[in-house]
């Protein structure tokens, strides 16, 4: 027993070792996605007609400003970047910022810098004989090299402090636009998710390996090809058609169930309906294949002819030996019951997780998308993990080595 202890023991440390290098992947993509590819969320949050110091003030609040991996230059709005081609430029500050730095670009692709005094109302700036200037960019000289994007987002993860707690994990900080704790919003969209997504993800389960036992008991049947043919039907409806034709017939035309909301358990009814409806034909096709595969195996036609009841056959020894790949269905889909449906909370007034990325995405809130985006990796990983151990639970001849 401690042998088995210690080897299970030693597998989760493993594994949770590899981890660490699944989720620095899923940081590095995410930092591609949201730092360097995504753009200024100042202008989208902000909109067209915000100050120059307005935008340098939220740029500043969420480490928009730093250079992505190295540098002393941060971007600055304190005097405005500018575009043409002339001998001579003069260019008005917007607000008082010190230690402004201007790296001007001439038009033989030369390049120099030019500190900007403190108390300077304006920056003058004048080309050399025969060259021109097309570009001057303005940045605010920070004193640590290191202090970036990059650093910013490993902080995100992970960050030491000198008091109590010393340490803290995934603080992805505030909302871009409610400026909520984005730690609250994802704790309060939890509950809603789960209550939506748990009756719905049992339902598509329980149904499934029901009717595929059905399916199997009597394949090559009228049954076996009715139940094929609802699945299939199942699984080509699209699911925003489902939801719509719905809430439509079962919401406004026969008024059985609320359309909108969360305050009442009916709420939930309609949603959960057509989760299960839409997602139960792919499990019936996936549980119906493992199981006519685990029915031709030899042990299972010796049960047959030894006079096996077919409870027996089906319910104990098919079902048994096919968990590996029904664990491995559960697995896939138990990171979604935390992260919600994208369209059932949308269209239904939801407000889970899936409601909540939604609107980060209406909004540009690249901070919510981000930490949603991180969890769900995290949940994969987690469950991945959870998984492998139950493998060895299921079948004893798997090993924890």
């Amino acid at each position: 027993m401690l042998k088995s202890a210690c080897i299970m023991l030693n597998y989760i440390l493993r594994r949770c070792f590899y981890s660490i290098w699944v989720i620095a992947g899923v940081l590095a993509l995410t930092f591609i996605l949201f730092n360097m590819s995504a753009g200024d969320p100042a202008a989208a949050v902000l909109g067209k007609n915000a100050l120059p110091e307005e935008i340098e003030n939220f740029r500043r609040s969420i480490g928009g400003d730093l250079p992505l991996f190295f540098g002393k230059n941060c971007k600055t709005e304190a005097f405005t970047n500018w575009n043409g081609e002339s001998g001579k430029v003069v260019i008005e500050r917007n607000f008082k910022r010190e230690n402004i730095v201007a790296k001007i670009t001439f038009d033989d692709k030369s390049s120099c810098e030019k500190k900007i005094a403190d108390e300077a109302k304006e920056a003058v700036f004048t080309a050399p004989d025969g060259k021109k200037i097309v570009k001057i960019e303005f940045f605010h000289q920070q004193k640590s090299p290191w202090n970036s994007q990059l650093k910013k987002s490993l902080s995100e993860i992970i960050s030491f402090k000198s008091e109590f707690p010393y340490v803290t994990f995934f603080n992805f900080g505030t909302t871009l636009i409610t400026r909520e704790p984005i730690t609250g919003v994802i704790l309060r969209g939890m509950g809603p998710s789960l209550s939506l997504m748990l009756p719905i993800f049992a339902g598509e389960i329980i149904c499934g390996i029901i009717f595929a036992l059905l399916a199997v008991a009597c394949v090559g049947t009228m049954t076996d090809r009715t139940i094929t043919l609802l699945a299939i039907a199942s699984m080509s409806v699209s699911y925003l058609t489902a939801i719509i034709f719905g809430q439509w017939l079962l919401g406004y035309h026969l008024e059985w169930f609320p359309v909108w909301g969360y305050e009442n358990i009916t709420n939930y009814f309609l949603p959960v309906f057509i989760g299960i409806l839409c997602g139960t034909g792919s499990n019936i096709r996936f549980f119906r294949t493992v199981f006519l595969d685990e029915l031709r195996k030899e042990y299972l036609r010796t049960a047959a002819a030894k006079g096996c009841s077919s409870f027996t056959l089906y319910g104990k020894h098919l079902l048994r030996n096919s968990l590996i790949q029904i664990i491995t269905r559960i697995s896939a889909g138990l990171p979604f019951l935390f992260t919600g449906s994208l369209l059932l909370e949308s269209f239904f007034g939801i407000p889970g997780l899936g409601f909540a990325g939604v609107e980060a995405l209406n909004t540009s809130d690249l901070q919510l998308l981000k930490a949603l985006v991180f969890s769900s990796a995290l949940l994969f990983v987690i469950m991945n993990l959870l998984a492998d151990l139950a493998y060895a639970w299921a079948d004893p001849r798997i090993k924890l080595e």
